[in-house]
């Protein structure tokens, strides 16, 4: 298996997808029987065990019989490819049965194994299909080298099936259309960023049908399923998004289903509204712009060695640090698990002399087997007991806005200075308490929650995530420009969990002018 087993012991990447999508699908691109298919050059890339290419030669010899053409030479015109062999086999053996219906053979060129992202494969008119899905750490180092030197969509911490898209695009004819059903995380994600950037420099974006609310393959699954469709041309079409919560709503788009909305491709935000400032640009800014800091929390490599609720006497107490998880926030509760972090640098930001930590030094050294195997201590043999992050010491006693990345609290929580946060949590420091608790007050609000459900993508239970990535791009009325009436009533909501009162204070619709004092825009509230 070239990316290893899933947990039910299947292959990662391999899911079928439901006949009716298909069919769908091939309807997208326009590959129907009813047209003349006979030149139609049409490309799977990842062909498992058929599911595409049964439809279409069932689609190219109805289209034979009514147009005319010779449906086995037209056959040289499908070209499936495969990487995995034991696929290969299953494949071939379905379409030789199909062919056998029509009293032909597989052409040789039809079927093809190889790494599709590296073969030398000539430009064709449709590419369709079901790209893998692997995740970043589950694609071999020595492909991973290969495919970021071949795409310049392949970044950061990318899906196998971003080069899929990117290498399908560049076979395509003028006129050509792609339609992949897979995940639709790179809408939003950082890396989608590039492949984004693609689609709307060079192609029209037809149309991306979001399926999560569906089940389209044969196999339940949490993938997060879009099917996107994509044409090589540019000429401006506006691109529209549809959200399905049935799949036998696809046969219906678009004469009777219309889209939730369009999707806007000269922003780096294709979902960008209304609601994260495009009406009230100057009424917002960027929180990193209004003097806060966001970080996240610390990542030790190694956390059975680092964080535990047991150190009692094993290491010294001024190495030791009260820690805060994000299991620690739950059910809108903040209640410390009682555990901490085993600081290994001094507050110079070097790392301690063992020898002045006895009990720390018999108690990394008899951890040492672990800590060696760990890859920073690979590439830094001589500091084998550090963290992967340096910690600050600092940090802990600041206050700071703690974020669960995956949430689906209501309120936001602020840490008086007690805690240090670990790597699954994100964090923000600011100016001063009471613009922090200013700022947890409207991350608190629906004017945030809906620009992160607009510039984020949901996870399983509609829940949106906090990453650094997202809280970066949000867009919330200027702090500094708040009558104090209106501070003091965010800051009293914040503390009496009135979601309520903050969406009140925070409706842009009640700011009746602003104006410009001393160089600075000022808020002129409704009383």
């Amino acid at each position: 298996m070239i990316y290893g087993k899933r947990s039910n012991g299947k292959q990662h990447g391999v899911v079928l997808t439901r006949e009716c999508v298909v069919e769908a699908m091939l309807n997208f691109v326009g590959y129907l029987p009813s047209k003349d298919l006979c030149n139609i050059k049409i490309i799977e890339p990842s062909s498992g065990d058929g599911a595409f290419a049964l439809h279409i030669i069932k689609r190219l010899h109805q289209s034979s019989i009514l147009h005319a053409f010779d449906f086995e030479k037209a056959l040289e015109n499908i070209k499936l490819y495969e990487i995995d062999e034991h696929s290969i086999t299953r494949l071939t053996a379905n379409v030789s049965a199909l062919l056998k219906e029509y009293d032909v053979t597989i052409p040789l060129s039809m079927i093809m194994l190889g790494d599709f992202l590296t073969l030398d494969i000539p430009c064709c008119d449709v590419v369709i299909g079901n790209p893998p899905y692997v995740r970043h750490e589950n694609i071999p180092d020595s492909k991973k080298e290969v495919y970021r030197k071949l795409f310049r969509t392949f970044k950061h911490r990318s899906d196998l099936y971003i080069p899929f898209y990117e290498k399908g695009l560049n076979l395509l004819n003028k006129n050509g259309k792609l339609s992949f059903i897979c995940s639709n995380r790179w809408l939003k994600n950082q890396y989608g960023e590039n492949l984004r950037k693609l689609v709307s420099s060079r192609y029209d974006l037809l149309e991306v049908i979001d399926l999560e609310n569906t089940n389209p393959f044969e196999e339940s699954v949490i993938a997060y399923p879009a099917i996107t469709t994509i044409s090589n041309t540019s000429i401006g079409i506006i691109p529209k998004y549809y959200q399905l919560t049935d799949l036998n709503e696809l046969n219906q788009i678009p004469d009777k289903i219309k889209p939730n909305r369009n999707l806007h491709l000269q922003s780096s935000n294709w979902f960008m509204t209304e609601i994260n400032g495009e009406r009230y640009p100057n009424y917002l800014e960027t929180i990193s712009k209004q003097g806060f800091k966001i970080g996240i929390g610390v990542a030790t490599g190694c956390d059975q060695i680092f964080i535990s609720n047991e150190f009692d006497q094993k290491v010294e107490k001024e190495l030791l640090l009260p820690i805060l998880t994000s299991r620690d926030i739950k059910g809108d509760k903040f209640i410390w698990g009682g555990k901490y972090v085993l600081n290994p640098f001094d507050h110079l930001g070097n790392l301690i002399d063992l020898n002045l930590f006895p009990k720390a030094k018999d108690y990394l050294n008899s951890n040492s087997r672990l800590l060696l195997n760990r890859h920073i201590s690979k590439k830094q043999p001589k500091n084998w007991f550090r963290t992967i992050d340096k910690i600050d010491a600092e940090l802990k006693s600041k206050s700071k806005i703690i974020l669960p990345d995956i949430s689906g609290n209501k309120y936001v929580f602020i840490d008086e200075g007690n805690f240090y946060p670990h790597h699954n949590l994100y964090y923000i420091t600011g100016p001063d308490k009471i613009k922090l608790t200013m700022l947890a007050a409207i991350l608190m609000s629906d004017f945030v929650r809906n620009q992160l459900l607009e510039i984020s993508n949901k996870m399983n239970g509609g829940y949106p995530r906090w990453q650094s990535q997202n809280l970066k791009k949000i867009r919330i009325p200027i702090i500094n420009s708040f009558p104090k009436h209106v501070c003091d009533q965010l800051v009293k909501a914040y503390y009496t969990k009135n979601i309520s009162q903050i969406n009140s204070l925070l409706n842009l619709d009640d700011i009746s002018a602003y104006k410009i004092t001393d160089g600075q825009m000022k808020f002129a509230f409704l009383s």
